[in-house]
């Protein structure tokens, strides 16, 4: 309600960020809802007729099914910042920033539907649908799962794991240079070293907020917190955190165009010291959602694309053996490493002294 009583955005944009897929259904449901279509309402507001707007706006995000919202929900569980991210029965929720301040966002499934809630409290209305944008790039939601499945279906490495998982999506990061900061933390050490990290620097030099829920009290550090922030005795190496303060001058300085197409931003983030070709292809996967991007490094997916009596592919290797996957190489990725998650998870379940999990680094 408050998109039609405190912006001017055009109806047919508030329709399509509500989830609806025309302005027709859209009118219906309001109609039915609030007994007067969204133009009365918006009229009566202006006239003074509304309130001010609601702190909590729910939106409904919709995507082409099937949509593996366990996998995408455990994928982020693992990689939760405490004070910023929370992830549970619920859904996902963390603290952004936004024009004028903060909000708070939850996204969870939505039973029955093809569709996801994104539930946001605290923000502007004007910056609603840029929200809701986000949310839909960061949640994959714009992926026609049929049309990868069927491409990446006679591989014979991938193929087997898309008929187990068809409607598997690229987990994507809420922010640019949040995803940045935390790939250049995760280099060369496992997931749960670099949630550590990424813990520490959030207390160190993220930013509290008043008004959080559920422990949900830190803003992640934008450039400006983290050019100028003191990071000894954080455990980050100190080659590490000059990798950082380069990373947010680049951004505060317009050094690098975080707006650039995604192989444009991979090669200007590899040309920054300490940051190679694994860091700008993560980044361009999981922040920019480049279906074709491929962290070639990643010593995960050397070892799963790796044939049978092989320990790992090369770097080269990977690369060509990756040629087959083009151009959705990143949902080969995200196959691989749950499939190397689900792998890990099975031996944990092995009773203690009858195997050994070999971790990875």
């Amino acid at each position: 309600v408050c998109l039609l009583t405190e912006t001017r955005l055009p109806i047919t944009q508030i329709a399509m960020a509500a989830g609806f897929g025309s302005c027709r259904r859209f009118n219906d449901a309001f109609r039915r809802a609030y007994g007067r279509t969204p133009r009365e309402l918006r009229r009566a507001g202006r006239r003074g007729g509304v309130g001010g707007g609601a702190e909590e706006v729910v939106l409904k995000l919709a995507y082409r099914p099937p949509y593996d919202w366990t996998h995408v929900r455990d994928f982020l569980a693992a990689r939760a910042i405490p004070g910023v991210e929370r992830v549970d029965e619920r859904g996902y929720a963390r603290t952004v920033a936004c024009e004028g301040g903060h909000a708070l966002i939850c996204v969870r499934a939505l039973s029955g539907e093809d569709a996801l809630e994104l539930r946001v409290t605290g923000a502007p209305p004007a910056s609603l649908l840029q929200l809701a944008s986000v949310a839909r790039r960061a949640f994959d939601l714009a992926a026609d799962p049929a049309r990868i499945g069927v491409e990446l279906a006679t591989d014979p490495l991938i193929g087997p794991l898309v008929r187990e998982r068809p409607g598997l999506r690229i987990p994507g990061a809420w922010d640019v240079f949040e995803c940045a900061v935390r790939a250049v933390l995760g280099q060369q050490v496992s997931v749960a070293a670099g949630c550590t990290l990424a813990r520490r620097l959030v207390e160190r030099a993220g930013m509290a907020i008043a008004g959080g829920t559920d422990g949900l009290t830190l803003l992640f550090p934008g450039p400006a917190n983290l050019a100028g922030a003191n990071l000894e005795g954080l455990g980050i190496t100190g080659a590490r955190q000059a990798t950082l303060r380069a990373l947010a001058r680049a951004w505060l300085e317009r050094g690098i165009d975080f707006g650039a197409a995604p192989e444009e931003l991979a090669a200007a983030m590899a040309a920054l010291p300490g940051i190679g070709p694994w860091t700008a292809q993560y980044v361009a996967l999981r922040a920019l959602g480049e279906p074709d991007a491929l962290p070639t490094g990643d010593l995960v997916l050397r070892r799963m694309a790796a044939p049978p009596g092989r320990g790992s592919l090369t770097t080269r290797e990977l690369d060509e053996r990756s040629r087959e996957w083009r151009p959705w190489r990143g949902y080969a990725v995200v196959h691989l490493w749950g499939a190397a998650a689900g792998a890990a998870a099975r031996l944990r379940q092995v009773p203690s002294g009858r195997a050994r999990v070999r971790r990875a680094a």
